[in-house]
């Protein structure tokens, strides 16, 4: 690294009697190992547990309060220096790549090496287990990782090389596989969490100036133009402007925002250009707000504890007892070796890590990324889907459902291709719908217009055949333009009660017509229903904020089980803490940062393709590709990882039960146990491998 020191600075994010969370930030020009850094923060004094989550760039420490504090730990951690310098990418391997490759080859080349030198390659081998078996022994006692490397050392000490070089190599390959698929997961949250803007234009002494996002004050006046992410909470001063709320409210239509308004962090602004006073900023904004939330709740659910590891702990010494008694009852030491040779901890802790890594690469592949194996874990037994609707169970775009011509002289072509000849030139949602729809129609006709002039937040406006043509919002034709809208209400109204959004039409002063238009469902979104019914799910519910009607219709339209329509945003998290409360296994589908807390609150939380970026990181599962179809496809893999690690733990105990009993009758000799042992464990590891995929069938289709 460039710095003498690791971190450059720590913020304090969240502290408790013997628990506190930092953000951090790295040296400049400098990079950070999650791993080393982990290691060194729980050697400190003190220090029983810490999580390092590089995505968020978060570290977290549990500690004894009676031996140390928060000051002394910020001081020492500030004070740390790596251990070297990260090599740039692709300047040099992996060092879990080379235990890898190192252990491999002694595992090949060690049977044609003269025996005065097995036994000190073997040692060398084993050196890197050994050197983290001793940290670990240090710092917390005996752990599975000191029972490994205990286990490798006997088989040294008997002269059983090939015993230990095997197991040597299943360690490396398994730790080997979790980084990979550890970095890969890093690699793939860091650009799926990227920051949209960095810079921010704020008025300072009658100037704009560009200044750093995280150098804007409570009180600035901030600019915020088209395209633009809104970077502070607060109140417009002037300006007019469109801005996409869908990340915060989950409506897929743009609002208009005018002087006196609020606007929340996180939304965009599609058309327009606002002068915003920040009443709210940096972590305090609205979108910082729930990120911190969602970063607390995935400190408490990012423990992964297998119980095959926990199992694994506990048979170590059962072997070593059954040893004991071999030797005790025949004094046979040929049955010891034998004895010792087989245990379970090698296929029983790397087995199952190994199927969950397989399915998450698996999974990515196809277009899922899965955080983790707690997330694969809850997945299965899921039992409960609970959809969001907007951008979920819809496709995010507006469809024109109804054309009302309003002057008997027009048909409702015409009027939709009136309306398409001047909203072509647009690109707001609503016009796309309206320029979509008119290209469907047989009579497709083009109406010759003037120049089209554009009114923020208001609509379009041009002239054809020598009259005014307006295409807007109610308050633009009605109250700017002037035309009478109220003989209409009563069909109007209709159409709003049924949950449509209405664009009005107005033509040499007349209201010639509305088209009326809607979110549209997705067109898989009812085979994925049926699917995950298929797969064993119980029940699929959606949550909206949409109006009761509209909801009905969509959760009809989808075979739904429930649906619960007009909710804000906190209600969702409410709606799921009554559902759990009934015994339900929860998986949520969202998209918004709105759906945070939910996504955190759920067993397990899916985000969809193009869901907001704290969404993304709430959730244990991000789709990659904008299909509701790889939520069943992530259940099904899910289900059948399950499938495979059970199927695996049965053979595992199993063979090695039959494996130790024949040793300890004398049936197996030490390089019989020590061939069947190693032999069975590299297998069901391969099992592992090549085995925790999607269903056959569903993967020939992908």
């Amino acid at each position: 690294m460039t710095g003498s020191r690791w971190l450059a600075a720590l913020e304090p994010a969240h502290a408790c009697a013997g628990r506190v969370r930092w953000r951090y930030r790295v040296e400049r020009g400098g990079a950070l190992d999650a791993r080393s850094l982990r290691r060194a923060a729980e050697a400190l004094r003190g220090v029983r547990e810490a999580r390092v989550n590089a995505a968020v760039r978060s570290l977290a420490l549990r500690y004894d309060p009676a031996l140390t504090d928060v000051a002394t730990l910020a001081a020492q951690l500030l004070a740390l220096a790596p251990p070297g310098r990260a090599p740039a990418a692709g300047s040099a391997p992996e060092p879990a790549l080379g235990n890898v490759l190192g252990t491999g080859a002694a595992l090949l080349l060690g049977p044609a090496l003269p025996l005065a030198l097995r036994g000190p390659v073997a040692t060398a081998n084993a050196v890197p287990l050994l050197g983290e078996a001793l940290e670990d022994f240090l710092r917390a006692g005996i752990t599975s990782h000191v029972l490994e490397a205990v286990a490798v050392a006997i088989s040294i000490g008997r002269g059983d090389h090939v015993a230990a070089n095997t197991t040597s190599f299943l360690l490396a390959l398994g730790e080997y596989l979790e980084h990979s698929i550890e970095r890969r997961s890093d690699a793939l949250l860091s650009q799926l969490l990227r920051p949209a803007d960095t810079e921010v234009w704020v008025e300072r002494e009658g100037r704009e100036t560009r200044v750093d996002a995280d150098a804007v004050q409570v009180g600035d006046t901030v600019i915020v133009a088209t395209g633009a992410v809104m970077p502070v909470d607060g109140t417009v001063l002037g300006g007019e402007a469109l801005v996409n709320e869908a990340t915060m409210t989950g409506e897929s239509v743009p609002v208009a925002r005018r002087r006196g308004d609020h606007v929340l962090s996180g939304t965009l602004v599609e058309e327009g250009r606002l002068r915003v006073y920040a009443e709210r900023v940096g972590r305090q904004a609205a979108a910082a707000r729930i990120a911190d939330f969602v970063a607390q709740s995935l400190e408490t659910k990012g423990q992964t504890q297998l119980e095959a590891a926990r199992l694994a702990d506990r048979l170590v010494p059962m072997v070593l007892a059954l040893a004991a008694g071999t030797w005790a009852l025949s004094r046979d030491g040929r049955r010891v070796a034998a004895v010792l040779q087989a245990d379970y901890s090698c296929a029983l802790k790397l087995a199952t890590p190994v199927a969950f890594k397989s399915a998450m690469a698996e999974a990515g592949r196809s277009g899922m990324l899965i955080k983790g194996a707690r997330a694969l874990e809850r997945l299965a037994a899921a039992d409960t889907f609970v959809f969001d609707k907007t951008g979920t169970l819809t496709t995010g775009r507006l469809l024109v459902t109804d054309t009302v011509a309003l002057d008997p002289a027009l048909t409702p072509a015409d009027l939709l291709n009136l309306a398409a000849s001047v909203e072509e030139h647009y690109f707001h949602p609503m016009a796309l719908a309206v320029v979509e729809a008119a290209h469907r129609l047989p009579e497709r006709q083009h109406f010759d217009h003037a120049e089209v002039e554009f009114i923020v937040a208001h609509g379009v406006a041009s002239e054809i055949e020598g009259r005014r043509v307006v295409v807007g919002s109610r308050h633009f034709v009605e109250d700017d333009e002037g035309i009478a809208v109220a003989p209409h209400a009563a069909r109007l109204e209709a159409l709003e009660a049924d949950g449509k959004t209405l664009l009005y039409i107005g033509w040499g002063g007349t209201l010639i017509g509305v088209l009326a238009m809607r979110d549209q469902l997705r067109p898989d979104a009812a085979a994925t229903v049926a699917r995950l019914r298929e797969l064993g799910v119980r029940r699929v519910v959606m949550l909206t904020g949409d109006h009761p009607e509209r909801a009905r219709e969509s959760a009809a339209a989808l075979g739904l089980d429930d649906y619960r329509a007009g909710l804000m945003p906190e209600d969702k998290a409410a709606v799921l803490r009554e559902l759990a409360a009934s015994g339900a296994q929860i998986a949520f589908v969202g998209d918004g940062v709105n759906d945070g807390p939910a996504l955190s609150g759920a067993h397990v939380g899916i985000a969809m393709h193009r869901g907001a970026d704290v969404a993304r990181l709430a959730a244990d599962v991000v789709l990659l590709e904008d299909r509701i179809g790889h939520v069943a496809e992530a259940k099904a893999l899910a289900l059948a990882t399950r499938e495979l690690i059970d199927t695996n733990f049965r053979l595992t105990m199993g063979l090695n039960s039959t494996i130790l009993g024949a040793a300890a009758l004398g049936a197996l000799s030490p390089v019989a146990a020590s061939m069947l042992h190693n032999g069975s464990t590299i297998a069901i590891l391969l099992r592992a491998l090549a085995g925790a995929g999607l269903p056959r069938g569903r993967r020939q289709k992908g």
